[in-house]
């Protein structure tokens, strides 16, 4: 249920209403909107009678609501999301650019990437310290002193910082670092974590799983909004179908469908999506044109020696090209990107 107050309701009137909730057992969660305050009602078995809630000081209407992710639908927030990370946004006019490598390798291949996806208008740096792999055998990232590597590089570049998250064991180490924490597709049904996550107040970049549909994506995030964190960025990355040439097949329906269900911000990721980096563009491309808020982009310096997906991630001169049609295409959609760092 979710209990909608008036335009001119009172934080006192608010206040009451969270307490009445409260009082029967049920969590309350308040979801500021730019007309309204709705608070969305969780923890109820059945059905709770609107008539308890509408004639209370500042009430508008007590709803029902059919979606069974309330907190993350459009019923509870019409208006959308925008996360803020200091001073740079998600989900505002300007697009999102998060770009590094599948992994921090060393500090030259790290600072390297760093700086040239900063001068090109990125202001999130993504790397992964901490790898999940589909073999045991495979690189599984240089965990504490890749964060460690990361952090200098925020501190070097002023780039944010986007970076995986295994586990809940590691979940309060990357959370130190992480500017923006992800949770990978492998872990997007990991409701432990999406739980541990949602005590946090850090920023979630939520990644949707590999055969995942669009409406289980959208209840991983409800894990974390339930627990109080509404700072959930959602990620589109591919899906596994039938289709063998591709690593995946970029599901594009599911930015304007998402957009359409959800408030939150939902970003691209081609480099996955297709994997292979001069496919990656067109796909970057087409996210932008369909409505994505950002995109992430995997770039390294010398992709033939990567030690995880190097066959779609971009030398630097390309994201650099890349980013030119960028700009153009946002500007079709009325959105912006950040210009180029000359100095």
């Amino acid at each position: 249920m979710l209990v909608v107050m008036k335009r001119d309701a009172t934080p006192g009137d608010i206040y009451s209403v969270k307490e009445k909730i409260a009082s029967m057992g049920f969590a309350a969660h308040e979801m500021p909107g730019a007309q309204r305050v709705a608070i969305g009602i969780t923890g109820n078995k059945g059905k709770i009678n609107p008539e308890l809630f509408n004639l209370m000081s500042g009430v508008e209407e007590a709803i029902s609501v059919s979606k069974p992710y309330m907190l993350v639908g459009r019923d509870a927030k019409p208006d959308n999301t925008e996360i803020s990370i200091d001073d740079e946004v998600i989900g505002g006019k300007e697009l999102a650019i998060i770009a590094g490598p599948c992994s921090v390798e060393s500090y030259e291949q790290l600072m390297q990437t760093a700086d040239a996806v900063r001068e090109a208008g990125a202001k999130f740096l993504r790397g992964g310290a901490f790898k999940p792999r589909t073999s045991p055998y495979a690189f599984q990232g240089m965990k504490a002193e890749g964060l460690a590597l990361l952090r200098e590089a925020r501190e070097r570049t002023g780039l944010k910082i986007v970076t995986e998250v295994k586990d809940v064991q590691t979940l309060s180490a990357v959370a130190e670092v992480a500017d923006v924490i992800q949770i990978g597709a492998r872990n997007m049904h990991n409701f432990s974590l999406l739980e541990a996550a949602g005590e946090l107040r850090k920023p979630i970049l939520l990644k949707r799983g590999i055969s995942a549909t669009i409406e289980e994506l959208l209840m991983s995030a409800e894990y974390i909004l339930a627990r109080g964190n509404k700072n959930v960025i959602l990620c589109e990355r591919g899906i596994r179908t039938f289709e063998p040439y591709t690593r995946n097949t970029l599901d594009l329906n599911a930015i304007p469908v998402v957009k359409k269900l959800s408030h939150l911000p939902i970003i691209v990721d081609p480099s996955h999506g297709i994997g292979m980096w001069d496919c990656v563009s067109a796909m970057a491309l087409a996210g932008v044109a369909a409505g994505a808020d950002g995109l992430m982009i995997e770039v390294h310096p010398d992709p033939p020696v990567a030690l995880s997906d190097g066959y779609q991630s971009l030398k630097p001169s390309k994201f650099r090209e890349l980013m030119e049609k960028v700009r153009q295409v946002a500007g079709v959609v009325d959105r912006s990107v950040a210009a180029e760092v000359t100095e």
